[in-house]
């Protein structure tokens, strides 16, 4: 009996001894794959296990559930991955809790639904969004304007932006495209849907879509948006039931000194701007920071995401995870935002000193949060339409990609109220 006893002691200790958990390093010098090793969390969590985000920690590492299946599906997927110990793992989150360490453990408790808002049909562009959820292995559900006026964005969690123009002005690509087949046809077909969706115009369907995802976001939802699906979300904000469109794009004038109708409080982050009149000029308004970018060589654009209090201001702490903290920067219709435009309330994540721009930011608008990231695509300095898209496969440890996938995971946190 007594010695009974001892050998399940034993056994006992045996197995406390062996249990692990995975440590999924995110820093520049352990992880060969930092992109899919977000699509590796994402899929833990989507079998209902918990992982825990270890935030400044070798570059905001994941603590996962020691698994066979996981560390195979880590070596499938090209992730490095170190098995530690309970004890080593209660170290390692002992060491974070410091008061004296700006580093946090935040607990992901479900992957989330993600949506794409995106047109069927080939686009003569890429998406950056897109592109890093197929490489890191993520789901997503791509939607388009029936989906969202008929308030399926209920259904999602998270949601993205496409490479978009709100306010139906086509992309201000008149000047440059209008002769093409792809705009042509694209102008077409866009006509064709606001009329089966009950509107006259395409920029009063835009306007409509604009306002649903608004209230997407304020009843609890995510939005992530980049290059011109920024600002001209905004711009159709505060032009609602205000014509800002010439002949060419919806067939009639537009409204008579239409500046001075825009209605600023109705916007998530910016206030104050200016729209482009001239509809040859291949640029909305004075948001973007594009043609003010005399003075940053390529070689030389950077731009350096902020630091915050990892216990304090865990949202955008979050958001700026990443193994460096200077982001090369890259281009786009709307490539950065003119910071005296931004609203105080809105947190910027990401700036260029050297512009006085800011590249990334991030607000709550209701009950839910919104970021605008700008630029096109993170490793292509100056996509062009009809250039070929950028092979992830090149780039798996792309700092400017990783802030995407931050934002991909901010919904599977277990939120804690920010201190500032």
């Amino acid at each position: 009996m007594r010695k009974g006893i001892f050998s399940l002691f034993f056994i006992l200790i045996s197995l406390s001894l062996s249990a692990s958990s995975i440590l999924i390093p995110m820093d520049a010098d352990s992880q060969k794959n930092h992109l899919k090793a977000y699509g590796i969390t994402y899929w833990v969590l989507a079998k209902q296990q918990k992982v825990q985000w270890l935030l400044n920690y070798r570059g905001g590492s994941f603590l996962l559930p020691d698994g066979e299946s996981i560390r195979k599906e880590c070596q499938i997927r090209g992730v490095s991955f170190e098995v530690v110990s309970d004890n080593q793992a209660n170290a390692i989150l002992d060491e974070i809790s410091s008061p004296s360490k700006n580093q946090d453990a935040v607990i992901l408790e479900k992957a989330p639904k993600i949506a794409v808002y995106s047109p069927q049909g080939n686009q003569p562009w890429d998406d950056a969004v897109t592109m890093v959820l197929t490489y890191a292995e993520i789901p997503y559900v791509t939607i388009y304007d029936e989906e969202v006026l008929s308030d399926k964005l209920a259904l999602y969690d998270w949601l993205h932006l496409h490479h978009e123009d709100f306010t139906g002005q086509y992309g201000k690509f008149y000047g440059a495209y209008r002769a093409t087949p792809w705009y042509i046809d694209g102008k077409k077909e866009a006509e064709k849907l606001a009329k089966k969706l009950g509107y006259d115009k395409v920029s009063e369907q835009k306007g409509a879509v604009a306002q649903k995802i608004r209230n997407y976001v304020i009843g609890g939802g995510f939005m992530f948006a980049m290059c011109s699906a920024t600002d001209s979300f905004d711009i159709a904000l505060a032009a609602d039931g205000v014509d800002i469109c010439e002949p060419m794009f919806d067939g009639d004038a537009s409204d008579p000194n239409y500046q001075a109708s825009l209605d600023f409080r109705k916007t998530f982050a910016f206030t104050d701007f200016t729209l482009e009149r001239n509809p040859m000029k291949y640029e909305f308004s004075s948001i973007d920071m594009t043609t003010k970018r005399g003075n940053v060589p390529r070689e030389s654009d950077y731009f350096s995401l902020m630091d915050f209090s990892a216990k304090w201001d865990v949202v955008p702490t979050m958001l700026c995870q990443n193994h460096t903290s200077l982001v090369k920067g890259f281009m786009g219709q709307t490539t950065a935002f003119n910071r005296p435009q931004i609203k105080p309330t809105v947190l910027v994540l990401g700036e260029n000193k050297l512009n006085g721009e800011a590249r990334y930011i991030h607000g709550i608008k209701g009950k839910g949060f919104f970021t605008f990231y700008g630029g096109h695509d993170p490793e292509d300095y100056q996509h062009r339409v009809g250039d070929p898209k950028t092979e992830l496969e090149l780039h798996p440890t792309s700092p400017g990609y990783r802030l995407i996938l931050n934002n991909v995971l901010f919904p599977a946190a277990r939120k804690k109220k920010q201190k500032t």
